[in-house]
């Protein structure tokens, strides 16, 4: 993997795309839609949450994916980091309510817990760091299938209706806009996945405007519904402070906990970068859906959060590759594997 995946350029300090999402949501603040505009940005979100759903589905490798079964204990262990652990420690923070964290922004917080796992980052931070790149590509591929049943189902659980209006309605509403492009996809691979591997530079700036389209929409309701009045600086510096400390618990969780369970070093970073991320393409669709109008403070802490996942994981993985037990090379992720961006 050319370090071209690196996600953060020795110059800059912050993610591009993390700074085209945050335009995105100034554009919101200042020229929101609403009114008409708001009912074809709508619809022209859903229709790209409908595309990007379709296109992971296009280009998971159904392959790649039952052959990766053979590592099982590390799959369950990421799955388990990321829809167990992760969601006990959101529940945890509800302790925090209501002198650090709004009811609101705690939602938003456990909402975070709840979403699957990056793909293309952990596969990047693996690399990097001298991992067991395949078992990363499949533990991160896992995490995301799991999570189109499971966030849902866990947010009507642990989240239920006082956050977002969480209903069958809204489940429905997953399985129609999520679920089911996501199956198209896997059945029209063998037709489309050709054209997909040959076009995915192209497909990368489809995703990712289809992100920034969503992110728009969902900010433009929050201005218009005037929620950011219930979010203040001191608010925002706490919220950061609590991901930090739930970022720090979940790598030490990872990396130590993958030893204790008798992984090898590079099982072990393939378990810490894949089961310690929350993944924003993932989860801002899934937000869109769930909440509504309340979807804005809803991803507040998932941005947040990636953010700072790619910054503090950049710095590990860089400290992971200049360990002494890394003397092998560094594992080649496929080359149809896209920059890091999850």
């Amino acid at each position: 993997m050319s370090r071209r995946t690196t996600l953060l350029p020795s110059w800059l300090p912050i993610d591009p795309y993390i700074l085209a999402l945050l335009g995105t949501v100034g554009l919101a603040a200042l020229l929101p839609a609403s009114g008409a505009a708001a009912t074809v940005a709508d619809g022209a979100s859903t229709a790209a949450i409908a595309l990007l759903f379709f296109l992971y589905g296009a280009r998971l490798s159904t392959r790649e994916a039952l052959d990766g079964l053979k590592h099982w204990r590390l799959h369950l262990t990421v799955l388990a980091c990321t829809f167990l652990v992760f969601p006990l420690l959101g529940l945890a923070a509800k302790g925090l309510v209501p002198a650090v964290l709004t009811p609101s922004l705690h939602s938003g917080l456990l909402f975070l817990c709840l979403v699957p796992s990056t793909i293309q980052s952990s596969i990047a931070f693996t690399s990097i760091a001298r991992g067991n790149v395949p078992a990363a590509i499949c533990a991160g591929s896992f995490s995301s299938l799991a999570g189109i049943v499971l966030t849902p189902l866990l947010a009507a659980v642990l989240i239920g209706g006082g956050a977002g209006g969480f209903s069958a309605d809204a489940l429905l509403k997953i399985v129609l806009q999520l679920l089911v492009p996501f199956v198209a996809g896997q059945v029209l691979r063998r037709w489309v996945g050709g054209f997909l591997a040959r076009k995915k530079k192209v497909l990368g700036y489809v995703d990712r405007g289809s992100i920034l389209l969503v992110v728009y929409t969902a900010f433009s309701h929050g201005m218009v519904a005037g929620i950011w009045h219930q979010v203040t600086p001191a608010r925002l510096g706490m919220l950061l402070a609590v991901e930090a400390v739930l970022l720090a618990v979940m790598l030490a969780l990872t990396w130590y906990g993958a030893k204790r369970l008798g992984f090898d070093r590079a099982d072990r970073i393939a378990i810490q970068f894949a089961g310690s991320k929350k993944s924003l393409a993932a989860g801002l669709p899934m937000a869109s859906v769930l909440f509504g109008a309340q979807a804005s403070l809803a991803v507040l802490p998932l941005m947040l959060f990636h953010q700072m996942q790619l910054l503090v994981c950049a710095v590990l993985a860089k400290r992971r590759s200049q360990d002494p037990e890394a003397t092998a090379p560094a594992q080649a992720a496929p080359a149809e594997a896209a920059p890091a961006r999850g």
